[in-house]
């Protein structure tokens, strides 16, 4: 059984947390099948596709093996996140349906591609990161807070995201200004440029950022960024399945995060929930909460690439049977 990866990694792509899904995917799955990355060639048994963009689209025209996507994008994460949805959302359905199976990161995802009119078998299967690696760095935390001027005591709370509505930004920077006496770190940019939603009012609403918020846009290290943090604050709408939720709860980050269908079907009881911005409150940032739930954190170890490889493989092997 011959695979080959299908990704679209360059560009707006490369920033975007499919892209980070698929290699994650891809480097475990090489040390246990015949697999191959962007080959030009069509000598496969398999194709696994994990964005469409021009490149992936002209190899789906011309592939005649069993051809698969991972459904990391879907119409609804794009309200919110790109100032035209509409030129791309009608896309979704007679793409998807070229396809001889669809995996879908969630249970929610998958009753949408349902939902939408998609025809081929959809399978649940989660993303997953190697968690051994994700772990807090010392040397590492302190360097970056250098950096931030921060002392270890002071209360650094961090989001990993793009910048745009869908993502919560104005929420993040509203819940920033209700409490001034913690730092907030916003790690990420406008991967799409000024085809991102709100691209020119966000730029304006930083310029009035409160004073105790950074955005330093992508940085090299991300292991230096999350073991600086003392919290991770995700106040986005709508995900798939977020990897860097899985990252930082990899790495013993407590987490509060937006009461979202996706959120409690793959976390449950691991995050603090919150609804509006108004239901946050002091206790929820606190040292005692923190502890609490940096303890729940390692649940997030079910979510290992070992795991989620293992499902993907079953599932090229069944494929390839029919």
């Amino acid at each position: 059984m011959k695979v080959n990866f299908i990704v679209e990694d360059s560009g707006a792509f490369k920033y975007l947390g499919c892209a980070t899904a698929a290699k994650n995917l891809y480097n475990n799955l090489s040390e246990k099948i015949d697999i191959s990355y962007n080959d030009p060639s069509l000598d496969f048994d398999v194709a696994h596709f994990h964005t469409f963009g021009p490149r992936s689209l002209w190899y789906l025209h011309r592939f005649k093996g069993k051809k698969v996507i991972t459904a990391h994008s879907t119409p609804n994460l794009n309200h919110g996140n790109l100032a035209f949805p509409g030129l791309i959302n009608w896309l979704y359905r007679p793409i998807y349906n070229r396809f001889d199976h669809i995996i879908s990161v969630s249970k929610k995802c998958k009753k949408e591609l349902i939902n939408m009119g998609c025809k081929p078998e959809v399978t649940t299967i989660y993303n997953g990161i190697d968690t051994s690696i994700f772990h807090p760095d010392e040397q590492k935390r302190k360097r970056f807070r250098n950096k931030l001027n921060l002392t270890n005591e002071d209360t650094l709370v961090l989001t990993v995201a793009q910048r745009t509505p869908r993502k919560g930004i104005y929420d993040f920077l509203k819940t920033a200004e209700q409490f001034p006496d913690y730092h907030f770190l916003w790690i990420g940019g406008f991967p799409y440029s000024f085809f991102s939603k709100d691209y020119r009012k966000i730029k304006q609403a930083l310029k009035q950022k409160p004073k105790n918020t950074t955005f330093p846009g992508f940085v090299e290290d991300i292991f230096e960024v999350y073991s600086a943090a003392d919290l991770f604050l995700m106040p986005s709408f709508a995900e798939g399945h977020s990897i860097v939720m899985l990252e930082a709860l990899s790495m013993n980050l407590p987490m509060i995060a937006r009461d979202t269908e996706e959120f409690k079907e793959a976390f449950n009881g691991t995050l603090q929930y919150f609804s509006q911005v108004e239901d946050l409150n002091k206790d929820m940032f606190s040292e005692s909460k923190r502890e609490k739930f940096k303890e729940k954190a390692k649940e997030v170890s079910k979510y290992h690439i070992d795991y989620v490889a293992d499902q993907h493989t079953k599932l090229y092997e069944k494929l390839c049977d029919a």
